[in-house]
């Protein structure tokens, strides 16, 4: 009995040892490929409420807070350089005005961040080279917005080593064939498309990634009554699912503040959860963690 015993415990701290040497793109393989169950938890600009959005800070609190994964929007400067940026200029988010393609590398990294008060940081804007860097071996990445510069996205990543952790949002709307006919693409990356739910040819859009066995749909509804919708359901494909509880317009109304501040966790969260997503992209990281991990379902 006590050698059962002993074998038993050994086995229990060989196998929680595991898991904490899981790597981030072994993390995701895992659950992409079911062995592992559960839904993993995307921090949208990283922890932004508590860092300046998209910055290397909102990267170390997603890394420290143990997120599975920190969503984050790359632009182009004058210089060909991919910098860490959501708007088409540095005006909302920086000490800065202008477009940040008007301005190079080394100028841009003159300005600084805003928090999300508005109130300057000494946080300057990072590049997606240095984003990379940051995360390698620690948290997996979304790199959203570079869908017009994918050579230059996989390029870092490639010689970053990083492209097993990545997932790139490579446009919306677009058939895998258009996609593949203007873009050279690592067969072995993790490819997002963004769907309009509302679309035609919903169903021609989806269907068409199923020859890449690492494609992710994001679907976007503002309403919760479109037919379409029972696609994801039915998931023909059985494509990976990545779904958004940011705001309403992108999830029909089953979002993160009807969650956390109307007390409504399953009829937002719930909601979503009941499509078989693998990856939920949120504002608020820390209470939907949480939540998934008191109905075990979070890996």
């Amino acid at each position: 009995m006590k050698r059962d015993l002993l074998t038993s415990v050994i086995l229990l701290v060989v196998t929680a040892f595991g898991a904490l040497a899981q790597s981030p793109a072994e993390k995701l393989d895992a659950v992409v490929k079911g062995r592992s169950k559960g839904i993993l938890v995307a921090a949208h600009r990283g922890d932004w409420r508590n860092a300046p959005e998209n910055s290397l800070q909102a990267l170390k609190n997603c890394i420290e807070k143990k997120f599975d994964l920190m969503e984050l929007d790359v632009k182009m400067s004058k210089d060909s350089q991919m910098v860490i940026m959501h708007d088409n200029t540095i005006d909302r988010t920086t000490n800065g005005k202008g477009k940040v393609g008007d301005y190079t590398l080394e100028e841009l990294s003159r300005f600084r961040l805003k928090n999300g008060l508005g109130r300057l940081t000494p946080h300057p804007i990072p590049t997606l080279r240095e984003m990379m860097l940051a995360a390698k071996g620690r948290i997996l990445i979304n790199v959203d917005k570079g869908n017009d510069h994918l050579d230059l996205v996989f390029k870092v990543l490639k010689e970053t080593a990083t492209t097993d952790q990545a997932i790139v949002n490579v446009g919306d709307n677009m058939l895998y064939g258009k996609l593949t006919a203007e873009n050279t693409l690592p067969r072995d990356a993790y490819l997002m498309v963004v769907v309009n739910m509302k679309n035609n040819n919903v169903d021609e859009i989806i269907s068409s990634y199923a020859v890449h066995h690492k494609t992710i749909i994001q679907p976007i509804f503002d309403t919760d009554t479109l037919s379409s919708l029972k696609l994801l359901k039915v998931n023909k494909q059985k494509s990976l699912l990545w779904l958004n509880s940011l705001w309403p317009s992108l999830n029909g109304g089953h979002d993160d503040d009807r969650a956390v501040e109307m007390g409504q966790k399953e009829e937002s969260w719930g909601w979503l959860i009941g499509f078989n997503p693998v990856i939920l992209q949120t504002d608020r990281p820390v209470e939907l963690t949480g939540y998934l991990k008191k109905r075990k379902l979070h890996p």
